[in-house]
């Protein structure tokens, strides 16, 4: 999957965390965040004066997360056209935004999207966007 890694950060689960991992080639920012409950990853538009969330998408909850107390390395990485958008966690893909598409894909497929934006349900399919 060839992506450009713009974020890369060691963490722990339900440690709170905040990573961001801007686009090389559009306004557009990713940021996944553990607030010490969940982990959520956010599409972010930054064309205007302020920060739009355009779509949010659930990675994990820390109670289910069984290796928790182990450093996980959270990576964000980007499609040479810089607007599809991979999280990464420990290398393995847990959700991807297409903002061309506006669809936002996640392992768990919650919450239901919002603002025009569809989907949320994994698909394999969807890391073809990187190749």
């Amino acid at each position: 999957m060839p992506i450009s890694v713009t974020a890369k950060e060691t963490f722990r689960v339900g440690s709170t965390f905040v990573i961001e991992g801007p686009s090389d080639g559009a306004p557009y920012l990713c940021v996944f965040e553990d607030d010490g409950d969940t982990g959520y990853l956010y599409a972010v538009d930054v064309s205007g004066e302020e920060l739009q969330i355009l779509d949010a998408v659930h990675i994990y909850n820390v109670q289910d997360v069984v290796d928790r107390e182990k450093p996980s390395v959270a990576k964000i990485g980007w499609s040479v056209d810089g607007m599809k958008a991979v999280l990464l966690i420990n290398d393995s893909p847990h959700a991807v935004f297409d903002f061309s598409a506006q669809q936002g894909y996640c392992r768990t497929g919650f919450p239901p999207p919002t603002g025009g934006w569809s989907g949320h349900a994994w698909d394999d399919a969807a890391l073809e966007l990187f190749s």
